[in-house]
């Protein structure tokens, strides 16, 4: 059954929350004092790049990130391709993260952070300076719950129009109105087709699909975002005795197949119970085995090499 609960992997509590903290111009500020100019192309143009963080509390009782060097340096690829200056080295991207991690976490929450860098300064390329802002919002210590999906009219964009491995929020527009869309017919999550009318990816995750006992997910050159998630649940899958095959994905096999998930930072693995007006199975054997390892790698119960997770060692003051 659809239905318009639009609650999934915390969205609305992220959209809901408003922090006492964010980091902005170089330390951590009041929330209320980060702004923009409007004549800044952050704003103008909507010029940035982004990475979702996302924290878990371990077993142990520490606090830890997940692959903040990968996405360090994925922001960096991104940043490179819109000619983005990025002046900060990886320690001081990380004591950022932990700066504002200190002033919004507690014990009863993960944490969530987006980290964008926003051009502040320039015009067209000339004379760019850019910022990093850090928002950082509270989450639920448990696993996504299913939901429900459909394929959506509209298409992700060609590499030679805006491509999909620059993480930005331009990016992001086709998303929106992909949203938009799959509200207005009852659905949580919305697949985007890419122009050839193939899977490209969901709003803010990849695709898995499982068919026989294999899980496959569309390659990047088919409209995904190159996605770090995507990389760890590949190499999890591959420790559990489970083949990941990156290939393109007809719009037809989304309604025969035999388990659908989505996975990012805030997804994980989310199961698709709904697929347009086709349901799938109640019972998802390879994608509930590969989410149950990969909630043990990320808090630490059973941790993987591919799970990097760096420690907040100070405890919280909340």
């Amino acid at each position: 059954m659809k239905t318009d609960d639009p609650t999934r992997w915390g969205v609305t509590s992220l959209r809901l929350q408003r922090p006492e903290h964010v980091y902005f111009d170089g330390a951590v500020r009041p929330w209320q004092d980060a702004s923009f100019h409007v004549s800044t192309e952050a704003v103008v143009r909507g010029l940035n790049v982004f990475e979702g963080l996302k924290g878990h509390w371990q077993v142990n009782g520490q606090f830890a990130w997940r692959t903040l060097q990968r996405h360090y340096e994925r922001m960096r690829r991104s940043a490179r391709l819109l000619h983005i200056p990025v002046d900060f080295s990886y320690q001081q991207f990380e004591d950022a993260v932990f700066a504002i991690t200190r002033a919004e976490l507690i014990r009863e929450k993960d944490l969530y952070v987006r980290a964008t860098l926003f051009v502040v300064a320039g015009h067209y390329g000339e004379g760019t300076v850019a910022d990093l802002v850090l928002t950082a919002y509270r989450q639920e210590t448990t696993p996504p719950a299913p939901i429900t999906a459909g394929v959506s009219t509209w298409r992700r964009s060609p590499d030679v129009s805006m491509p999909a491995r620059i993480k930005t929020s331009t990016n992001y527009q086709i998303a929106r109105l992909a949203r938009i869309e799959g509200k207005s017919r009852g659905y949580q999550d919305m697949i985007l087709l890419n122009q050839a009318g193939r899977v490209a990816e969901g709003i803010g995750a990849c695709l898995l699909l499982v068919r026989d006992g294999r899980v496959y997910t569309p390659p990047t050159w088919e409209g995904a975002l190159e996605s770090i998630t995507l990389e760890m649940i590949t190499e999890l899958a591959a420790s559990t005795g489970i083949e990941v095959v990156r290939r393109p994905i007809d719009r037809s096999e989304l309604y025969i197949a035999d388990e659908i998930g989505l996975t990012g930072t805030l997804a994980e693995i989310t199961r698709v119970s709904q697929m347009d007006d086709f349901a799938l199975p109640d019972e998802t054997p390879i994608l509930s085995k590969l989410a149950q390892r990969y909630r043990d790698a990320i808090t630490g119960v059973d941790p993987h090499p591919a799970m990097e997770m760096s420690p907040l060692v100070e405890a919280p003051v909340g």
